[in-house]
């Protein structure tokens, strides 16, 4: 039950923000030079039982690579229909990705975590590539990836 209202809270502060009580996130997720093809991104939130609870963005159009963001796609069975936001192009190596979201407020200091799962063509895919818990005092201390993500940081 908690994982639904979880769900809903995040659905309407991105969908209807002036109903719910929401903040303006921007995301800055910059990317290694790994010396590949770009990055499909999966940003996806859980709730302070580590259960999923909820996608924020994708970037990477072909829904192919979607199964190799492994942890997303076992939360989701990859139905992008839960993603609020699909870009149509990856991220290329070494560069940037810049996103603001409206999040609801209730995600944060209440025990969520935001996660990235990355996958690269012909190279190995990293799930929970960052995990970063929502926290107000978080807001604008980078975090660093384990693979294809240089750092990530959040502000509000």
């Amino acid at each position: 039950m908690k994982s639904i209202l979880a769900a809903l809270a995040m659905t309407t502060a991105l969908t209807l923000p002036a109903i719910a009580m929401a903040r303006p996130v921007t995301m800055t997720t910059t990317l290694t030079n790994y010396g590949g093809d770009g990055a499909y991104l999966a940003l996806y939130v859980t709730d302070p039982t580590g259960a999923y609870a909820g996608s924020l963005w994708m970037a990477g159009g072909k829904s192919k690579y979607y199964k190799h963001m492994t942890d997303w796609y076992r939360a989701t069975g990859g139905d992008t229909a839960q993603v609020n936001g699909i870009t149509g192009a990856s991220v290329g190596a070494g560069r940037t990705l810049n996103i603001t979201l409206d999040l609801a407020d209730a995600l944060f200091d209440a025990g969520y975590t935001l996660h990235i799962d990355a996958a690269v063509e012909d190279m190995r895919e990293s799930p929970n590539e960052v995990a970063v818990p929502l926290s107000t005092a978080g807001a604008g201390t980078p975090v660093a990836g384990r693979r294809y993500i240089a750092d990530f940081t959040y502000k509000m």
